[in-house]
């Protein structure tokens, strides 16, 4: 799972502080246990070896071995001492190790840890010019206990440690985050279209070097957005301007090229052919002209609504009728379906749904209307080839053509597109699929809708 940097930071400056305090608290433990034992041991073994030479007098009876071994014996050591085959004292041979009397035996002064009846204690022995050995048992229970409370303070250093170093990482997740968090608020606000966003610029760190790059950065991109806005807004105003004042020209030309056209009957074969070919040309960039201007308006925000109570089924059938398709073309259209659109502009977009599939679809070619909860459902189908699945995303983009061999045909490549855009001024949407049996299927839904 994904933690923030806030909690990685707390548990990087924990695990520092942790280890840390360990390290130098077991250090300190394992150093300190070592004296303390080390203490014990040269105790124990400096007090056998001075009550040896003070007690060691010739004869060593058995009477004298028990009176050197008294002698050694207090409340933390338990002594014996053997001559020969003779022994005395409170501590048994037994618990002396093997190894141990062999050392002894040997002219040396040795000491070992055992474990008597689970309890840790110091074993050591000497030996006298005579051969008297004598050996000692000290319990370490006052080492054992120096070495407890030793460990409990480590213990206790190490968990103080830990508040410390969550206290500290903290701070320094506070210290360090706030730039941090400040740069993604800003990041945000400039994401959400807000240019003039800018950071604070606190000390010469790292953190204010890059509030400084961010401050610099969004700074260009202020200037650059906002020359491609102004870009933009002209390219918008010189299309709007152009197609303005071609209209003028274009109806006088309409008009002489439907008057040639009507002449072509009693022209020449080639005059004829170029008369109508002149008024399909000009009828074309008429349409070209009208379609980019109705593209501005949306683009500058000036389209609007004109909306009125329409029977959708009727607006269906008079938009089919006037181009002459009410019968070619399929119709499932239910009555007393009441919404309330702009008619002007519904039927600008069944005219170009409806067009495309005549033109670019195949037959029959089918017009459905139904009514869901909220929404009035257009749906124009045919049974052509339909949508590669190249064509699928950019059937509404702008002079966009499926097919690169009709780059000349009747067609702009806007109406989709501005059908498209007469779908979301009403807050509706137009969406682009194959059926299942083939062929395309547009379907446009506009909001309300009452039978």
């Amino acid at each position: 799972m994904t933690t923030g940097l806030r909690t990685r930071l707390v548990v990087a400056f924990a695990l520092v502080g942790v280890i840390t305090a360990l390290a130098v608290a077991g250090g300190m433990y394992l150093k300190a246990r070592t004296v303390i034992l080390q203490q014990a041991q040269d105790a124990a073994v400096l007090a056998l070896t001075d009550g040896v030479s003070r007690l060691d007098r010739p004869p060593p009876t058995r009477d004298r071995l028990q009176l050197i071994a008294s002698g050694l014996s207090d409340r933390d050591d338990t002594a014996v001492a053997v001559y020969g085959g003779v022994s005395a004292g409170g501590l048994p041979l037994s618990v002396v190790p093997p190894e141990l009397r062999d050392a002894v035996r040997g002219g040396h002064v040795a000491w070992q840890r055992v474990s008597v009846g689970g309890v840790t204690q110091l074993v050591s022995g000497t030996t006298t010019p005579s051969g008297l050995e004598v050996y000692s048992l000290r319990t370490l229970e006052p080492a054992a206990a120096s070495i407890a409370e030793l460990s409990t303070r480590a213990w206790l250093f190490g968990g103080c440690a830990l508040v410390f170093a969550l206290g500290l990482a903290l701070l320094a997740a506070r210290s360090v985050l706030r730039p941090v968090r400040e740069l993604g608020e800003a990041a945000r606000r400039m994401g959400s279209g807000d240019l003039k966003s800018r950071l604070d610029v606190r000390g010469s760190d790292e953190l204010a070097g890059l509030a400084v790059t961010f401050n610099h950065t969004a700074d260009a991109l202020g200037r650059h957005v906002g020359e491609l806005r102004r870009m933009e807004a002209d390219a918008r105003r010189f299309v709007a301007d152009v197609s303005h004042e071609l209209r003028t020209p274009l109806a006088a030309m309409t008009a002489v090229a439907d008057v040639l056209e009507e002449e072509a009957e009693v022209l020449p074969a080639d005059a004829a052919q170029a008369a109508r070919l002149v008024s399909q040309e000009t009828h074309n960039l008429a349409r070209l002209v009208n379609d980019l201007m109705e593209i501005s308006r949306f683009d500058s925000g000036a389209a609007a609504l004109v909306l009125d109570d329409v029977d959708v089924a009727e607006a269906v059938r008079s938009s089919l009728r006037a181009r002459g398709w009410l019968d070619v073309v399929e119709t499932s259209l239910p009555p007393d379906v009441v919404a309330r659109l702009d008619p002007r502009r519904l039927d600008v977009v069944l005219a170009n749904l409806v067009g495309n599939a005549l033109r670019h679809g195949g037959a029959p070619v089918s017009v459905a209307l139904e009514v869901q909860p909220g929404w009035v459902v257009i749906t124009v189908a045919d049974r052509g080839p339909g949508l590669s699945s190249g064509v699928l995303p950019h059937v509404f983009d702008r002079f966009y053509k499926a097919d690169s061999s009709r780059a000349r045909s009747s067609g702009s490549g806007l109406g989709l597109a501005i059908a498209r855009e007469n779908a979301r001024l009403h807050n509706g949407t137009l969406v682009a699929a194959n059926h299942p049996d083939g062929g395309a299927v547009f379907t446009l839904r506009l909001p309300g809708g009452a039978r």
